[in-house]
């Protein structure tokens, strides 16, 4: 039986706090000259046949309070937040007036949520928090919560909590992205795994993977299963497509219709009486009414092994793109198989983010505590940025006209600016709330990024406006 790496621990869970929040102004004084805004996405043609799966779940009908399995939606409580300066009030045509200076400026908001904390930040371990962007420029908050359930929150144009929270069932917190009509979250849940043998190993509860789809009041519109549990089929089946406790984090992406989940997933393959259970990657779209979609970018199976997954959304291109850290011949690959970078599997390969830039693609990697950008099309890179930065765990994120790099340095984070050539603009500055190795920069329509940082009993919203 295939294990890719150990077992996560159990991570502790603390007492929750009602939501509130503060906020702090820091200004890193190095002119960019970046102010137009710029779109996330990147598009690869891929194989195709991503199968529909068994019992994916048929999506609750529009307004119904949840899909089976069924959770409590009971609103969390929360305060009014606390008055603070305000600098990126909503303006007349209804989206968020922040206004670009020339320079990196940092904002750090502090919601208080119960969250749980980053743990070691192993990729089989929980998130505890992902943000997503609305086409206003205000957002959605997703975090973990200490109470074992999901919760999600509206953030207005300060980052600050508007309304009341929601909470849900979910085991695991993967991603969030948000559109003009609601917002859709990437989670595992409980899951089945039925009487069949290992061959060996130990057994561990298996799971599925779930888009859910809110309205913009916080009711469920839609669940849909995108792994491929159910109808008999269970996770010790051979043929099941299940998320066990292998690497699992995911992404999604969207064409303004459709949204992709790009994720890590347990294979489950017979031997004689028993089965294995080996470890991959699944791309599966799913369309506006919660239905999986027959679409020539989705797969069963892509990369194998695979422990970061990264997918965007390439208007140019009119595709969903993809790109895995694998040890299939070690490197940063399309799936399944385009090598975009060779790499050594020794331990320290991994795959970063992916942002489209016309019809081209930039991503980041690190290989032995070293980020490098790669710029590549159809194939392997074409260029190749060594950042000087050194970091086993890069982000990277579409910014202003270009792009920005940010990495863990000590207890915070540090950012770089390039453009779109690779060449850096400025001098790096520092952004100080708490790294996580798996957790994203997500792009704004106002140029700006954002980023959800957990500390203590409290999410960090560090912001970068251009």
């Amino acid at each position: 039986m295939s294990r890719p790496s150990p077992r996560a621990s159990i991570h502790s869970h603390r007492i929750p706090r009602p939501a509130d929040w503060r906020r702090v102004l820091v200004v890193a004084g190095t002119a960019l000259g970046l102010v137009a805004a710029t779109t996330v996405g990147v598009a690869f043609a891929m194989s195709s046949g991503g199968d529909s799966g068994a019992g994916g779940g048929e999506p609750a009908a529009r307004g119904s309070e949840s899909a089976s399995p069924s959770p409590s939606e009971s609103p969390e409580a929360s305060p009014e937040p606390t008055e603070a300066p305000t600098t990126a009030a909503e303006a007349d045509d209804g989206l968020c007036n922040r206004t670009a200076t020339g320079a990196p400026e940092v904002t750090l908001t502090e919601v208080d949520a119960n969250v749980i904390g980053n743990g070691s930040e192993g990729d089989t371990e929980p998130l505890p928090a992902a943000i997503a962007a609305t086409p206003s420029g205000t957002s959605w908050l997703a975090w973990d919560g200490t109470d074992e359930r999901i919760h999600l929150a509206r953030l207005d144009c300060d980052d600050a909590i508007e309304g009341d929270p929601i909470d849900f069932e979910g085991v695991d917190l993967q991603d969030v992205i948000a559109d003009a009509e609601g917002v859709t979250v990437l989670v595992t849940r409980e899951g089945d795994c039925g009487p069949g043998d290992l061959c060996g190993g130990e057994s561990s509860p298996c799971r599925t993977t779930h888009m859910i789809r809110f309205d913009n009041a916080g009711e469920q519109q839609w669940n849909r299963q995108v792994t491929n549990l159910g109808d008999g089929l269970a996770g010790y089946d051979d043929g099941a497509r299940f998320t066990w406790w292998y690497q699992h984090h995911g992404r999604l992406a969207s064409d303004g219709e459709r949204t992709a989940a790009y994720f890590g997933v347990a294979i489950t393959v017979a031997n004689g009486g028993c089965v294995d259970i080996h470890q991959g990657d699944r791309m599966q779209v799913v369309d506006v009414d919660g239905n999986l979609a027959d679409h020539p970018d989705a797969f069963a199976v892509g990369c194998s092994h695979s422990w970061t997954t990264r997918i965007a959304w390439n208007p140019d291109r009119d595709e969903f793109g993809m790109v895995c850290a694998t040890d299939n011949a070690c490197r940063i690959a399309v799936p399944a198989y385009t090598t975009v970078a060779e790499g050594t599997c020794d331990g320290t390969l991994f795959g970063g983010d992916l942002v489209a830039s016309g019809d081209g693609y930039w991503t980041a990697w690190s290989q032995g505590g070293e980020a490098r950008l790669e710029h590549f099309t159809d194939g392997p890179s074409d260029t190749t940025v060594d950042t000087g930065a050194q970091t086993s765990h890069p982000h990277l994120v579409a910014y202003a006209d270009g792009l920005l790099l940010a990495w863990e340095s000590g207890g915070a984070l540090t950012a770089q600016a390039y453009d779109t050539t690779g060449e850096p603009l400025g001098d790096r500055f520092d952004i100080d709330v708490p790294d996580h190795d798996y957790q994203a920069f997500k792009p704004y329509p106002d140029a700006s990024a954002a980023y959800p940082a957990a500390t203590g009993d409290t999410i960090t919203i560090a912001r970068v406006l251009p």
